[in-house]
């Protein structure tokens, strides 16, 4: 990883290096949030889901931003009308941010029993940055 300012992370893969821009939030509007949010049809404790979206010239750019406790945990952003994410980034307990990747965030349930008690999220490098509802 290499950061090349405060707002762009070099994503490296074996065949392939480009660098990913961050969301600059301030360009974006709140479109909506949802406390206590869910993940695979299940809510999820403490769970805070922000959506902002921005004009980008006939397309509606979004930013997903999740926390837990209020750490903040990743963001996934991309465009309204593609079905997927098209890019997220994993934030580790440091503060600092892993390096961006393509697609939807691999985020999991920790369960005990039917109880959702935590989430852990899959950052690019392979490490699960796990956090506990509470």
């Amino acid at each position: 990883m290499r950061i090349t300012t405060d707002d762009e992370i070099e994503v490296t893969r074996p065949w392939f290096t480009h660098t990913v821009k961050f969301p600059e939030m301030s360009e974006f509007e709140l479109h909506r949030t949802e406390e206590q949010a869910s993940l695979d049809g299940q809510r999820v404790p403490g769970l805070r889901a922000e959506f902002f979206r921005r004009a980008d010239g006939d397309r509606v750019a979004s930013v997903g931003r999740y926390s837990l406790g209020g750490r903040e945990l990743l963001l996934a952003w991309g465009y309204v009308d593609e079905e997927h994410c098209r890019h997220n980034a994993v934030r580790a307990k440091s503060g600092s941010w892993f390096p961006a990747e393509a697609g939807c965030p691999d985020v999991r349930l920790i369960k005990d029993g039917q109880a959702v008690i935590g989430l852990a999220v899959r950052a690019s490098t392979g490490e699960w940055m796990r956090e506990e509802c509470g």
